[in-house]
This record gives structure tokens, C-alpha cells and sequence, in this order.
């Protein structure tokens, strides 16, 4: 981040108080938590109505889906995310400034969805709503303003999207390092996944970079090279391909943001992510304990 407060995808609170009322200037919230966590009264859209930055639009990643296919949140087709971000007011002219209530969690899968569409005028949020808090910038409660619709003509870029083939061939033949930011204990196969009916376990041959260590303890995104470092001591290597993979492709979405503030533009989000994988009866797959199925490999692998 330059010392404007601005860097070609983050963005400072102080940054964002001098535009906010720039003209071409779109903000939205994109908060999201597992339904699993959901309590009555206590929704992303229902705490945005509590509270928001002046004049941002709600950017639901359930809704700005496919919502035939059958997995949550998957990436739309172009004509819906043009009709739904057109919707919002969001043209190709507009420079796009997403953020989560706290630290960064769904944000950067937003942005990933403005890039996938071929839309690189957007950014993160530094630290989210609470850091914009803590710098001293207003909120306002309330749905969001209706917006005069605008044209967004999309460009799809295919080369951000993985799909379970793709997965399968870079386990296979090493064309893509694969990189699962879930918590080293989903990895491991020591913690239960979140979602009812799927099953622990990893993809051998998968390195983990937990999407938590590139954030700092107030949930700002960690110095560049601070961000290095912790793609260094997860065994990632910036200079070769990667395809990023989570639980259901949200969290994969922010170790992508940081490999992109440093430059690294070969990599791709595997939306499917371990719901699908899991499912997949063909898919290679390491279920349970590490111990029990790869006693001589296990405590190496789970070092990741």
C-alpha cells in the first residue's frame, strides 16, 4: 500500500473518507458466515441494516450465484452477474470498494468475482467495517438506497475458474501447486468440516496456507513481506501455478488477494472447493485420520 493509502487491490480506510463521494465510486458490503452459524436477527443483510458505510449496497454471495447448480455461492454466468451487478448501479466506468464487517472473509471473494468478469477496478477494504470504524469514519443504518440501474458488460475470464479436472490433473501431474487455505485441523482431519454431511479430509498431494495467517491480528491483510514469508513456510512457491481451494471456495478467495497484491497473476480458485471434491467418488482423497491412513506420511503432510 502506497502512502496514499491505495495499492492496485487493498485500499485504506483514510483512503476510501477522501472518495467516498467520488462519482465512479461503488462500495459494498459483502459480509457472509456460514447459514450453520446464522442466529435469528443476526444475518449479514440484517447486520448491514444496522450499520454501514454511507451510501454502500449489499453484495449477497448467495445471491449473486448460480442458483440452479447445487453447491452454495457458485460463480454465476456472466449474463447474471451483469444483470445483478447492473442492478446495483455498477457499470465498467465504476472503481468497486468491497469490505466485511470484520476482517476480510467474503470480500475477497467478491472481488474475485468482479475480476473473473473481467472488472479490475475494484479492491478490498482494509480491516473491513471495524477498521473503518476505529479510523473514525461514519455508518448509517438501513437497507441500501435504491440505485438507477447501469450497463455492466462482462468479460469472462476463464483462467481465474478451476474445475475439479483441472484439480485432478495438477495433483496428478504437478501442472498447478494446489493450496487449501481451510485450518490446519480441516486439513489434518483432525476437525470436522462445518457443513453438515461432508466428510473430513484433504487432497494428497495439497499444500495448506490457512486464509487467517496472511491477516494480522486486527484483520488488516499483512505486509508484503509478511505475506512472502507465510507463502514461503507453507512450501508455495509464487513463481509456479496455483490453484487455491477452501471448504466452498470463499476463504480460497483471500490467500488469491494475497498472491495478487505481490504480483502473482497464475493462479485460479477452485469454486467446487472440499464440498465437491468430497463428493466426487472418483476424486483422490484422504478421509479421517491422517494417522490411520498414511502413518508414515501423515505428520509430514500436516505440517502444511
Amino acid at each position: 500500500m502506497n502512502k496514499n493509502g491505495k495499492s492496485e487491490w487493498i485500499v485504506s480506510p483514510q483512503w476510501l473518507m477522501e472518495h467516498l463521494g467520488d462519482d465512479n465510486l461503488v462500495v459494498l458490503d459483502a459480509s457472509w458466515i456460514l447459514p450453520e452459524e446464522t442466529a435469528p436477527g443476526s444475518t449479514p443483510r440484517e447486520e448491514f441494516e444496522e450499520e454501514h458505510i454511507p451510501g454502500a449496497r449489499f453484495f449477497d454471495i448467495d445471491e449473486v450465484a448460480d442458483k440452479e447448480a447445487p453447491l452454495p455461492h457458485t460463480a454465476p454466468d456472466a449474463e447474471t452477474f451483469a444483470r445483478a451487478v447492473g442492478g446495483m448501479g455498477i457499470s465498467n466506468d465504476s472503481f468497486v470498494v468491497i469490505y466485511d464487517t470484520y476482517a476480510p472473509f467474503a470480500a475477497p471473494r467478491a472481488w474475485w468475482l468482479f475480476r473473473l468478469f473481467g472488472h479490475d477496478n475494484v479492491a478490498v477494504l482494509n480491516g473491513g467495517l471495524e477498521a473503518w470504524q476505529l479510523a473514525g469514519g461514519a455508518v448509517e443504518e438501513g437497507p441500501a438506497k435504491p440505485r438507477e440501474p447501469a450497463i455492466f458488460a462482462p468479460h469472462f475470464r476463464a483462467a481465474l475458474l478451476a474445475d475439479a479436472e483441472q484439480v485432478r490433473q495438477a495433483l496428478e501431474k504437478g501442472l498447478a501447486q494446489v493450496v487449501d487455505a481451510r485450518s490446519p485441523g480441516r486439513f489434518s482431519c483432525s476437525e470436522e468440516e462445518p457443513y453438515e454431511g461432508v466428510p473430513s479430509g484433504r487432497m494428497p498431494g495439497a499444500l495448506n496456507a490457512h486464509y487467517a495467517r496472511f491477516l494480522n491480528v486486527d484483520g488488516t491483510l499483512k505486509a508484503s513481506e509478511e505475506l512472502r514469508r507465510e507463502f514461503s513456510e507453507a512450501e508455495v512457491d509464487l513463481d509456479k501455478p496455483i490453484i487455491f481451494t477452501c471448504g466452498s471456495g470463499v476463504t480460497a478467495c483471500l490467500p488469491a488477494l494475497a498472491a495478487a497484491v505481490l504480483g502473482h497473476d497464475d493462479w485460479a480458485v477452485y469454486d467446487g472447493s472440499w464440498r465437491e471434491w468430497s463428493a466426487l467418488p472418483d476424486a483422490p482423497k484422504l478421509l479421517g485420520s491422517v494417522d490411520e491412513f498414511y502413518p508414515d506420511e501423515g505428520a509430514d503432510e500436516g505440517k502444511h
